[in-house]
Formats: structure tokens, sequence, C-alpha cells
């Protein structure tokens, strides 16, 4: 017998809502007509990529509490400089 090798058993859950994924449809369909802005209340021109326009039907559907993973927070810089001596 073939002996497994480690690792966890990948859940069948679904990691997305399908209200999330309404939502990011819709935002797709908004950047193809090129409705879709960036920037808070859309003064930042139009959406471009499809990527970004993923990330804002995400974001969307994240403040309308749908299902959704958190968001990766990136390493924050901290404030206090090192001084060198």
């Amino acid at each position: 017998m073939a002996a497994k090798k480690g690792g966890r058993k990948k859940s069948s859950r679904r990691k997305y809502g399908k209200s999330a994924s309404k939502s990011v449809k819709s935002a797709m369909h908004r950047r193809k007509k090129g409705t879709l802005k960036r920037g808070k209340k859309g003064h930042g021109g139009k959406v471009k990529s499809r990527k970004q326009a993923i990330a804002i039907g995400l974001s969307e559907a994240r403040k309308k509490g749908a299902k959704v993973p958190r968001k990766k927070g990136g390493r924050k810089k901290s404030s206090r400089k090192k001084s060198r001596r």
C-alpha cells in the first residue's frame, strides 16, 4: 500500500456565496459598459483592469454581508523609525 503524504484534507465547502458571485458578475458587466468607477464615490475614473473589477465586486458583496473570505492584510509599516548611530 502506498502511504499518503501529509497534508490537510481540502474542504468541499464554498469559499464564496452565491450573492458574492452575483455582485462580481454585475461589476464585470458595469466594467464592460464603462460605468464602473474606481475610488470613493467614483471620482477616480473608469476601471480598466479585470482584476480591479473583481476586487470592487467582492468588496461590494462584503459590505452587503455576503459570504466572502477576509482580505489578506499586507504587513503594515511601523510608524517608528530606527535611528542609527
